[in-house]
């Protein structure tokens, strides 16, 4: 039975990006996960080059991702939905009354948020280079946790029971 996994992040563009696209790679094609990503204020735009750069080093281009908004329909059609900061997590509770672990609580147990670039680096358009240095850390950090994500993800059933095929 396919399980359903969304990441969810604020614009969609980069943490939960990075998540849905490095355990897709990572899983490979006959995966029994269907994996997708949405934002809490996600609008069309294209995924930033200094997002798409690391991961088509690594082998995979999200460059024809389009975000998506974070919408009920969304939600009713996934079995697990994962927060990338604790403010996606507040956001899923207050809006649609479900309780949704952190990324870092599924892969390591813990109640840690992987923070946006602006929340990291306030002033982070003074400087571009730190700025391209923290997105890429990030990015390689998703990457590397991919494997104890999966490995634990028995442990967190989702918000409801999967739908039986």
């Amino acid at each position: 039975m396919m399980q359903s996994i969304l990441f969810v992040c604020t614009g969609n563009v980069f943490r939960s990006v990075a998540a849905e696209y490095a355990v897709r790679a990572q899983t490979g094609p006959q995966s029994c996960y269907r994996v997708e990503s949405a934002g809490i204020k996600a609008s069309p735009q294209s995924v930033p080059l200094v997002v798409c750069t690391p991961l088509i080093q690594k082998g995979i281009d999200p460059s024809a991702h389009i975000p998506q908004a974070l919408t009920k329909e969304l939600i009713d059609r996934v079995d697990l939905i994962i927060a990338m900061s604790l403010n996606h997590r507040e956001f899923i509770q207050r809006q649609f009354g479900l309780t949704a672990p952190l990324f870092n609580e599924v892969s390591f147990g813990e109640e840690t948020p992987i923070l946006d670039l602006h929340e990291a680096l306030p002033d982070w358009e003074r400087d571009l280079v730190q700025a391209r240095d923290y997105v890429e850390a990030v990015i390689d950090y998703i990457w590397k946790a991919v494997p104890a994500l999966m490995a634990r993800l028995p442990q967190f059933p989702g918000h409801r029971e999967p739908v039986k095929p």
